[in-house]
């Protein structure tokens, strides 16, 4: 199965956004790392093996560095790389460890040169090297929001989007553990915003039917006001797509030729990276996404594939609420949503927050109609009466499917721009269940 090796949002969002496991209703384990960053939030890496925890991240001095322990003792080893943090919360970091156990590692990248490293000894941190090129320098100038994951066959594969924001494209590499060699996955960019816009992708997402599945947007500039037309794609191999009903699609897809979900204008309300995959009890793609309603007040709906096209369903009802995002750089999110998640085989959760605050919402599984809103828990909350997170911080987290977790305070985004002052380090925490 694919499995996502990063911690989803992009947006980025300053608030913690790890749900409480199972693993985690019993008083977790807590432990230092290292002194870290906490200017501004910018999302650090944990990988987790049978026999290792590995974790990335940006030390008290900004420097990119990469920790591993086995999981059975305490001693730490760490190696320093190359790279330093400057003031942009777009560059957060993404870690994988490819079948032969070699560790890869990105970030650090808006905009910029390729920032890749790879060990050359599997599983050891300290042989890690920078890899001034991944497959083709001529694209790999203008680097943003890479994400490792792994195909249905267990290859690494790598995407990134080329360009800036409303005229970028998005990327697939895929890697040859045995010749230790990045190869392009599709022959073509997945999207063509034909000079005029981007795509922002959720995704892709392997669900029960054996598809892989993406959600995006489309956005004219670097105004996040400007995002619109809820678009989706599936494929078996992440090579060749086409739309919920099977119609292929040509490669690269352009506005024109996608498959639009729902046609939410320019300033609707609708943000990318919010717009996430999830599934049914039966196994049918659904979308989470926000937008306005006819009052003006932004809501949340999901969207479902139900035949040949879509059923969309206003999930919340709130009155008052707007948030109306303009401008460019790292948004403080007030909104972030979660995939549909199957309850039993009649319901459907869905998990959003807002303005900070946790929210379950309880769906019908035939009819999509609300049956309950109720408030939810983050692993930051329950983390609160063991962590001490300054005035004016949050309490970031990053948890594996283990239930193990980083939990680190920072200030939230500040639109990428410097502050006036720089706080204290604050401490890396590995927490354990």
């Amino acid at each position: 199965m694919l499995r996502h090796l990063f911690a989803a949002a992009l947006l980025p969002i300053c608030a913690a956004l790890s749900p409480v496991s199972a693993q985690q209703s019993a008083p977790a384990q807590l432990s230092a790392i290292d002194r870290v960053w906490s200017g501004h939030s910018a999302r650090f890496a944990l990988q987790v093996t049978a026999d290792r925890i590995f974790v990335a991240y940006y030390d008290a001095n900004r420097q990119l560095t990469v920790a591993s322990r086995s999981r059975r003792s305490a001693d730490w080893v760490y190696h320093k790389l190359d790279s330093w943090l400057g003031w942009d919360s777009h560059n957060y970091i993404a870690m994988a460890l490819d079948p032969a156990g070699h560790i890869h590692v990105a970030a650090n990248m808006h905009n910029d040169p390729l920032v890749y490293y790879r060990s050359g000894v599997a599983g050891d941190v300290r042989t890690l090297t920078r890899q001034r090129v991944m497959v083709d320098p001529a694209i790999e100038a203008r680097m943003t929001y890479p994400i490792f994951l792994h195909d249905g066959t267990g290859r690494l594969v790598f995407k990134y989007r080329d360009g800036g924001s409303g005229n970028g494209n998005e990327i697939y590499n895929v890697y040859d553990a045995a010749a230790q060699r990045w190869t392009p996955l599709l022959q073509t960019p997945l999207t063509d915003g034909e000079g005029q816009r981007n795509a922002y992708f959720m995704g892709p997402a392997l669900g029960p039917d054996g598809y892989f599945h993406i959600a995006w947007v489309w956005r004219e500039t670097p105004m996040a006001e400007t995002n619109h037309d809820l678009s989706y794609a599936r494929s078996r191999d992440m090579v060749r797509w086409e739309r919920a009903d099977g119609t292929p699609l040509s490669l690269p897809i352009r506005l024109s030729t996608a498959q639009i979900v729902d046609p939410v204008p320019v300033e609707g309300g609708m943000i990318n990276n919010n717009t996430v995959i999830g599934f049914d009890p039966a196994g049918a793609a659904m979308i989470t996404f926000h937008k306005f309603d006819r009052a003006g007040n932004t809501q949340i709906y999901v969207a479902r594939v139900e035949g040949k096209g879509w059923r969309i369903a206003q999930v919340s009802d709130w009155q008052g609420f707007r948030w109306d995002f303009r401008g460019g750089g790292s948004l403080n999110s007030r909104l972030s949503v979660k995939g549909a998640r199957p309850v039993g085989r009649d319901r459907i959760r869905i998990s959003v927050i807002r303005d900070g605050k946790p929210i379950d919402f309880l769906l019908d599984a035939k009819t999509l109609a609300r049956l309950e809103e109720t408030p939810g828990t983050l692993l930051a909350d329950t983390l609160a009466g063991s962590i001490a997170v300054p005035p004016g911080m949050v309490l970031n987290t990053v948890e594996d499917a283990s239930g193990i977790a980083l939990a680190w305070p920072t200030r939230p985004p500040n639109r990428d721009q410097p502050s006036p002052d720089i706080p204290d380090p604050g401490v890396l925490r590995l927490v354990i269940p």
